[in-house]
């Protein structure tokens, strides 16, 4: 007797991230209640399940949602605003003056709802989001029904979000209580870095992360400049002021780390803390190079990010695969560093540990959600397909992304959103462009 089922995906290829390096051939995915019911062989598939939707994926490969685990999405509206200019010129002279201006309820909004249809296009089933207005990106990603951890930003001076720390922290709490229940929604406090967040809204910070048991993710060691700017000033590295504090934990979620010493990487180790390499993002703001295969040989958990739109310019997590392995073996001068699997598994299952969901999503396991990503390896720019896992790192570009499930929710079916407007983002974006590119800031 066949047990009645939600979604029976066929594929060429599965490839689950765990266990590490594995490749399955000709298997099925079931999927019921928004979760994955069980991955087994195609033959035994089709006698033993009968699904309300059947899918034959002969030329694709099956993958877990990728991670975003760094971005501030709606800063896509700001998309090369600012191009080709140092961090701090970049930062101070053009992308803070734009945001005085125009950053608002309505641009978090659209901007976000865009930065959704882009990832989600290009594979993106999570993301760690840091900025203005949060409530406003967990609206935009309910309704989209996409996955999410919204960051509670906090900054020493006041903004259009917010006066003071006590402002940013009492918004924080109140949409921390919001979302306590939310299956897609979670919360991480957002400190910016420790440059402009002081040491004691930092230790406040950390309190309530123990409290609440929830991520800090914050800016770190971004740049040479950076560090000893802080050092000059403090006496201190940024790193070792955060650890003074108590935040160098399991909850610490560091972006960027491009000026790390040896005894800060086996610091990070031991205190099994987390970061967010964002290797395009470090490249065209010539922020220097995060060690990643030196972090990875340490055991220190590494995920991926972009970085937001502003300075990467894209949300493309497939790029991101790439440029870190072949970045991760320059820095290294190792061609082994940073084998294809540890980078796939750092957009997927690592992303998901520093997140604090790998219990749910990461990996494609049954009782896992179902969060999946199918790619087609049939175009001719896939040919041959020796080595899946290689092929999805070192040769695949998210236009290959042709469906993408969400709690076994279909958002993309055959590069079409089910969810979102493509030609509505695209009128209330060049809206943005128009008055952005003619006012103050621009």
């Amino acid at each position: 007797m066949t047990q009645a089922i939600a979604t029976l995906l066929h594929a060429r290829w599965i490839v689950p991230v765990q266990p590490d390096g594995c490749v399955l051939e000709h298997h099925a995915l079931a999927i019921q209640d928004g979760r994955i019911l069980a991955i087994l062989p195609q033959a035994e598939a089709a006698t033993r399940y009968r699904a309300d939707t059947t899918l034959h994926l002969d030329r694709h490969v099956l993958i877990p949602g990728l991670i975003n685990a760094h971005t501030h999405a709606s800063m896509t509206l700001l998309r090369g605003l600012a191009d080709d200019l140092p961090l701090m010129s970049w930062l101070q002279d053009h992308i803070w003056p734009a945001e005085a201006r125009w950053v608002d309820p309505d641009f978090v909004r659209d901007g976000t709802r865009l930065a959704l249809a882009e990832m989600l296009r290009g594979g993106t089933t999570c993301f760690n989001d840091m900025y203005f207005f949060p409530e406003v990106t967990a609206t935009a990603v309910r309704e989209a029904g996409m996955r999410a951890c919204v960051g509670l930003i906090a900054l020493d001076f006041p903004t259009a979000y917010a006066r003071n720390l006590d402002e940013y922290l009492d918004k924080g709490l109140a949409l921390h209580s919001e979302l306590q229940n939310d299956p897609l929604v979670r919360v991480a406090f957002a400190p910016h870095a420790p440059y402009t967040v002081s040491a004691s809204a930092l230790e406040r910070i950390g309190r309530l992360a123990d409290e609440l048991d929830i991520p800090v993710h914050i800016h770190v060691h971004e740049t040479a400049a950076e560090v000893a700017d802080f050092e000059a000033k403090h006496g201190c590295r940024p790193l070792a002021r955060l650890n003074q504090l108590g935040l160098v934990s399991p909850r610490l979620l560091a972006v960027h780390m491009t000026q790390l010493e040896p005894v800060e990487i086996d610091q990070l180790a031991q205190a099994g803390a987390h970061i967010a390499h964002c290797p395009e993002s470090n490249l065209k703001l010539a922020s220097g190079f995060c060690p990643s295969a030196r972090l990875d040989a340490a055991g220190v958990n590494l995920a991926l990010g972009t970085d937001g739109a502003a300075s990467n310019n894209d949300l493309d997590l497939f790029g991101e695969l790439r440029t870190a392995a072949l970045l991760g073996k320059g820095v290294a001068g190792d061609a082994a560093a940073l084998p294809a699997a540890r980078v796939l598994r750092m957009a997927t299952l690592n992303g998901a540990r520093a997140l604090g969901l790998a219990a749910d999503i990461g990996s494609l396991e049954p009782g896992k959600a179902a969060d999946i990503v199918a790619v087609d390896f049939g175009q001719l720019e896939s040919a041959p397909v020796y080595h899946p896992i290689s092929q999805l790192v070192y040769a695949t570009g998210r236009h290959q992304v042709s469906d993408v499930w969400i709690a076994g929710r279909q958002l993309l079916a055959n590069r079409q959103l089910t969810t979102l407007d493509s030609d509505e983002l695209l009128q209330r974006a060049q809206r943005w462009q128009r008055d952005i590119g003619a006012g103050p800031g621009a």
